[in-house]
């Protein structure tokens, strides 16, 4: 059975068999001549443009309203490929004019034209905000310019030659700058799938790879071979399995975060049922109805953990396992009586005993339900855990606890210590501060401190994870931390 939020079983094992069986029938089949009507590549080449022009219109659309010109960008890669798949259907022999050079150049040029406006989205220089007019001129310009030159060759076609020749030296060189822009695509398309574990995001990446294997058989093996029409299917669906994630996101308010590779950590904390799914949304909450104040707490110790193992360069797949544990790491106060939970005076030996239950209850309560990794139940059993092995429930201490750990119980205690409880008012961020780096290489990790007062001093406005009230500088109950 699937867990939730995981790829299908299926989905791989296509993707995995169509890597391997591509290059086989190629090789196998691929130089065979057939011979079809001229109205079968046509029909073929418009259904992919008609595609193309879609996510383009929504895309372009989408990025309009929200004044956002990355977005336009992504629009702008699809009316690219959309011009040129329409010039190179319309040239096709016997549909408007007969043999004629415009049909090579506008087919080999509308994926790599393509995969190079949509890498160019994931440029550090444009994650600035762009501005929206110069965006949208140079898509309309561009797509303008081609349609205009596609309509100068079809009415003087002998006129333009017919380059590149398959298998050429610029038919090699195109091909390969074609793969490095579907590569970047893809690997971004990879690192947002880790974050978020979606299909859809998967769904992109195998569009990318198949249109990086379409470029092989229009570039190396030909027009009029069996390669050709094949690498035609291979385009449609590489566009279409690209194009329908986009569409998807679109109606959730945003780009396709594949396509831009932008997707941050702490925006899977965020919106953690689009994200992270329905299940931790529903223990979140729960935990809200049992107690409001310790559901903010874990929210802004996930995003604060977040934003840490970002610093600190953390994996995707550790960054979401951060996500979630950090949302869940007190659900085991679930099972813990309000009175004790709530109490405003100090608590007894009896209730502290069992406020420090709560770590086993969460990690017990999570794998009853099924569905979450061994490293979120790792990080929900030992957020308590100290380096010098002084902490609950197990005593682990030094290499023992892992690094997700230690980002997480850092995060925990300098939340704990600036947010107000029933039972102190907050600290100050310095005098927080202060007491994690006076343990820091006994209790807690030294690295982690340092990668949180680099987050911290990057703050400039609220981020999610400040506590709401004004600290007031009083004496700390350590066992209530």
């Amino acid at each position: 059975m699937v867990k939730k939020g995981q790829a299908p079983r299926g989905l791989l094992a296509l993707l995995a068999a169509w890597a391997v069986g591509v290059p086989a029938l190629l090789h196998t089949f691929g130089g065979k001549e057939v011979q079809t009507a001229p109205w079968v590549h046509f029909v073929v080449v418009a259904t992919g443009a008609l595609i193309a022009a879609v996510a383009s219109v929504g895309l372009t659309v989408a990025g309009a309203r929200a004044n956002d010109g990355r977005t336009v960008l992504l629009g702008a890669a699809f009316s690219t490929m959309t011009a040129l798949l329409m010039i190179h259907g319309l040239a096709t022999p016997g549909i408007i004019v007969g043999q004629n050079g415009v049909i090579a150049l506008a087919g080999a040029a509308s994926l790599p034209a393509g995969g190079a406006v949509l890498a160019l989205a994931a440029v550090p220089a444009m994650r600035r905000p762009l501005k929206l007019a110069p965006v949208l001129a140079i898509q309309a310009a561009l797509a303008a310019v081609i349609l205009l030159l596609g309509a100068i060759g079809l009415a003087f076609p002998t006129a333009v030659p017919g380059v590149p020749a398959a298998g050429s030296v610029p038919a090699i060189v195109l091909l390969l700058f074609g793969l490095a822009f579907f590569a970047m695509i893809a690997l971004r398309a990879v690192r947002t799938y880790t974050l978020t574990h979606r299909t859809t995001d998967l769904l992109v990446f195998v569009g990318c790879v198949w249109m990086g294997w379409a470029l092989v058989p229009q570039l190396i093996m030909g027009y009029g071979t069996l390669a050709f029409y094949f690498g035609h299917g291979m385009e449609l669906l590489g566009i279409t399995l690209v194009g329908i994630p986009a569409a998807l996101d679109l109606r959730q308010g945003g780009a396709s975060r594949p396509l831009v590779g932008d997707l941050t950590a702490t925006e899977l904390v965020g919106a953690e049922e689009a994200f992270l799914g329905a299940r931790v949304r529903a223990l979140m909450l729960d935990l809200s109805e049992k107690d409001r104040s310790t559901e903010e707490h874990t929210r802004r110790v996930a995003m604060l953990a977040c934003a840490v193992g970002e610093e600190l360069k953390l994996p995707p797949t550790t960054l979401r396992h951060l996500a979630i544990g950090g949302l869940l790491h007190d659900m085991g106060k679930l099972r813990t009586p309000p009175g004790i939970l709530c109490k405003p005076s100090t608590l007894t030996d009896e209730e502290f005993a069992a406020i420090k239950c709560h770590p086993e209850d969460g990690a017990r309560l999570l794998a009853d339900l099924g569905a979450f990794d061994r490293e979120v139940l790792e990080l929900v059993l030992d957020h308590h855990e100290r380096l010098d092995g002084g902490g609950y429930p197990r005593g682990l201490h030094g290499d023992q606890i892992g690094l997700a750990t230690r980002v997480l119980t850092v995060c925990d205690v300098y939340d704990a210590l600036v947010s107000h409880r029933v039972y102190r008012p907050a600290w100050s961020q310095d005098r927080a501060l202060g007491l994690l780096r006076e343990e820091s290489g006994t209790a807690f990790d030294p690295s982690c401190v340092a990668a949180l007062e680099r987050v911290l001093a990057r703050t400039t406005d609220d981020p999610g994870w400040v506590a709401t009230l004004a600290p007031v500088e009083a004496p700390v109950a350590p066992s209530r931390r």
